[in-house]
């Protein structure tokens, strides 16, 4: 098992996007009162750690289009991303 540690912006868009329902971009960014440039970076970090899907799938998700993208919690780590948010 991978001993996953988040940072406090992870934390909050992991908590945001939940483990049931994919999330629009637009909705995360509302939801968690950060700006859309940090929303972006930390969706991207996620992505590319493999903890986040993105529907339409994108190996980078660009400012223009993470509004209008879905994102979803990989289903492989949500074990391991539920435990390391109760850790915090």
């Amino acid at each position: 098992m991978r001993f996953i540690k988040l940072s406090g912006r992870e934390a909050t868009i992991v908590r945001a996007i939940g483990f049931a329902e994919p999330m629009m971009g637009a909705e995360l960014q509302d939801q968690t009162h950060m700006e859309v440039e940090d929303v972006t970076d930390t969706l991207n970090s996620l992505m590319s750690a493999g903890f986040v899907e993105s529907l339409p799938y994108y190996d980078e998700v660009q400012l223009a289009e993470m509004p209008v993208t879905a994102f979803e919690l990989n289903p492989a780590y949500a074990n391991e991303l539920r435990q390391a948010l109760y850790r915090r």
